[in-house]
């Protein structure tokens, strides 16, 4: 049995006092001993904070487990509690669940991205339900005069086998709430997990389909009022005048005014971008009668002028430029393909590739690029705010609310303790909400009219204001020998205004004479983390690029992935390749048996693509056929190796949706901008795949390995991009270098 060490032995079971009708409330630093480096959690920093959960165990057995994470679809809300459950030993069915709201006196990492909650909180939730259940026995064993290891555990009760005697955990709860921290923990083996590794329903889920309020769009308060921004006609404009002459005598309008979001003395850190610091606000009775005296705002801007300033990342500065001008998305065009071709700040450089590639027998070489995206979450921002001269209560939906809270704090000159954020499930997240200047705005717009107020952006706000994936371009070079082995690669990423590189991640490792350069672009358009951020754009690129270099040297696609990954395992070239090569070739392996890839069926066509990011591995077989000239999905099968599964029906879940969105952002997704202006602003123009055109079938296998879980969320979705892209060469003959690829 393993045992765990418990890491901070100041923490306290709190009395039974602190519960309504006596019982055992545990306070618990579930994170810890856990501490991850930037490099393994892409934007996450170096140093992780504590994050304090708590257990709840009521004198009649109930069990509440606060869940801390926002829950924006990806089910965490009921994996997080599955764990804890297991290890207190406790009937599921007993157990109540309950979002937490922000505190950073108890939790101190309450964030949604990265696809990190699970692998990060899994050694301290274990922690934190076998330390409540070691001390119900130690509690039970006092009171029954008997040795603490002779009493057991099952579903919720506590037993003596010898003598006979049983009582539930509430009956010890409050005596357990006495007791000294365990030093030390025994955790279950996987084989005894009896909740983790089965699936249970969505603890949210009769709430979701009998549409009780959950989501930031369903709040209403008595005396809110309605408010809604106009923001400046372009990037690379500021307002400069307001005429609301005749907006301010529309019914129901109570004001009109402008706000500056944040300080211009403020620090900003990587997650306050915002896109424009200043936007008119409209308060009224209804959202009606706001979207009414909108229309009839209007407003003059000007240009801005280029803008230098330091930000912070995570406690390291880093330069930041806005530039001045009118940007338009052929010009981006122009920019990133004179930049591919000028000399790029070399990541790595393994052997002499320049001499590899003159002896080449043959080289094969490729560009790829991909367009700004929108986020397009099926919620458009909104956020309630209620806010005093001492308080500010804030309420809806947030992915990294503590960062929020400290930078509403800052904007309001209000202490951390005056502040109070509730958090909603997510109508949509991956990566928009983690920007939340809207709920800085919808405070300043409550302190403003001293009454509660619900901001909502229209879609078309969000669209033209947003906060977008970046644009980018990468051309690959491959040099094979006269035997068809791969001896050179040369990869040149950038994009504006980041690059996607990933400098040590495959191929890098299996080849001897490796390039990796990269190059950025300064931009006025606002970016920010997309889904899988960069790597959606360079599994994409990157394994369509390899499916063409295995059809150069007349080799399967499967199979030439798998001699590439054998050499990394055996014969690793560098020592700081970021992926494990058994496990990659692991789920290629998996995904070409599951998917019969030898005996494909008739009139089929189908493409391959796996890619390693966020801690796990994912390999896709994607078929389709052709109906009147059009691509039509008919089956992925996906493997994945993301460790030990929670909830198996809820990954499946996770995982089909993932494959789905990006499907769709490979046919048909771009936002492009013609002098500042975003040129789609709502579905009517920016395509989303619709029901028709999702696979008829998904067919997701994990793999079994029993290693802890890592990420989830986003490593499903970039490989079926270059899965799709090479499925349609095999259906077409074209090869797809542009997204999107029907666009």
């Amino acid at each position: 049995m393993k045992h765990l060490e418990v890491s901070e032995s100041r923490r306290q079971f709190l009395k039974a006092s602190s519960l309504a009708g006596g019982g055992l409330l545990l306070s618990f630093n579930w994170l810890a001993s856990c501490r991850f480096s930037a490099e393994e959690m892409g934007e996450m920093p170096k140093e992780w904070s504590e994050l304090n959960g708590f257990l709840k165990i009521a004198d009649n057995g109930q069990v509440t487990i606060m869940s801390p994470n926002p829950e924006g679809g990806q089910n965490v809300k009921t994996s997080m509690p599955m764990i804890v459950a297991d290890e207190l030993d406790v009937d599921w069915k007993s157990v109540r669940v309950e979002q937490a709201p922000l505190n950073l006196d108890a939790f101190s990492f309450q964030w949604l991205g990265g696809s990190q909650a699970i692998r990060r909180g899994w050694p301290g939730l274990r922690q934190a339900g076998a330390s409540a259940r070691l001390m119900l026995r130690t509690a039970a064993a006092q009171a029954w005069e008997v040795d603490p290891v002779e009493v057991t555990t099952r579903s919720g009760v506590l037993e003596h086998q010898p003598s006979g005697r049983s009582a539930g955990y509430g009956a010890f709860a409050a005596a357990a709430a006495l007791l000294p921290v365990p030093e030390e923990v025994p955790l279950k083996e996987p084989g005894d997990f009896h909740i983790i590794g089965s699936s249970r329903k969505n603890v949210d889920g009769p709430e979701i389909v009998t549409g009780k309020p959950l989501f930031g769009s369903d709040i209403s308060e008595e005396g809110m009022l309605i408010a809604m921004i106009v923001h400046p006609t372009a990037f690379g404009l500021k307002i400069k005048s307001v005429d609301d002459s005749q907006a301010r005598n529309m019914p129901g309008i109570r004001d009109i005014f402008t706000i500056q979001i944040l300080d211009e003395a403020y620090q900003k850190e990587y997650f306050d971008t915002l896109t424009f610091n200043e936007v008119v606000a409209i308060v009224g009775d209804s959202t009606w009668q706001v979207m009414q005296a909108k229309k009839a705002l209007r407003i003059t801007c000007e240009p801005i002028a280029t803008r230098e300033e330091t930000r912070l990342r995570f406690g390291q500065p880093y330069p930041f430029v806005t530039p001045s001008g009118l940007e338009s998305s052929a010009g981006h065009e122009r920019q990133m393909e004179e930049m591919a071709v000028r000399p790029g700040a070399i990541r790595r450089k393994d052997g002499d590739p320049e001499a590899a590639f003159r002896r080449a027998a043959r080289i094969v070489e490729r560009s790829y690029t991909g367009p700004f995206l929108a986020h397009n979450c099926m919620e458009p921002m909104t956020f309630f705010a209620d806010v005093s001269p001492t308080h500010a209560r804030l309420k809806g939906p947030l992915q990294k609310p503590e960062l929020t809270e400290k930078a509403l704090s800052a904007r309001l000159g209000m202490p951390l303790e005056q502040i109070d954020f509730e958090m909603t499930r997510l109508g949509g997240g991956y990566g928009r909400r983690s920007y939340a200047h809207w709920a800085i705005e919808a405070a300043l717009i409550s302190q403003h009219m001293g009454a509660p107020v619900k901001l909502t952006y229209s879609r078309e706000d969000d669209m033209t204001a947003g906060i977008y994936r970046p644009a980018y371009h990468v051309r690959f070079r491959a040099g094979l020998d006269a035997e068809n082995n791969l001896i050179a690669f040369h990869v040149k990423a950038g994009g504006i205004p980041e690059s996607p590189l990933a400098a040590n991640r495959f191929p890098a490792g299996a080849v001897p004479h490796y390039l990796a350069e990269e190059w950025t672009l300064d931009t006025n358009l606002t970016v920010g983390s997309f889904r899988a951020p960069r790597s959606n754009f360079m599994a994409a690129s990157e394994q369509s690029f390899l499916d063409e270099v295995a059809e150069a040297a007349g080799k399967d696609p499967i199979e030439f992935r798998l001699e590439l990954l054998e050499q990394a395992l055996t014969n690793p070239v560098g020592e700081t390749n970021d992926y494990d090569a058994a496990r990659y070739a692991g789920v290629l392996e998996l995904v070409r048996e599951k998917s019969g890839w030898a005996n494909p069926p008739d009139g089929l066509y189908r493409g391959v693509s796996a890619y390693f990011c966020h801690n796990s591995y994912a390999a896709q077989v994607l078929d389709l056929v052709m109906e009147d000239g059009k691509p039509r999905v008919q089956n992925v099968t996906c493997a994945l190796d993301c460790g030990i599964v929670i909830n198996p029906d809820a990954a499946r879940n996770l995982t089909e949706g993932g494959i789905v969105d990006g499907i769709g952002n490979a046919l048909f997704a771009e936002l492009p901008f013609v002098d500042g202006v975003a040129q789609k602003d709502n579905f009517d123009r920016y395509r989303m795949i619709r029901m028709a055109e999702a696979p008829k079938a998904i067919d997701v296998h994990f793999v079994e390995n029993g290693m802890d879980p890592t990420g989830l969320g986003e490593p499903m979705f970039p490989p079926v991009f270059a899965a799709l892209a090479n499925a349609l060469y095999q259906a077409t003959g074209r090869r797809h270098y542009r997204q999107p690829f029907l666009g």
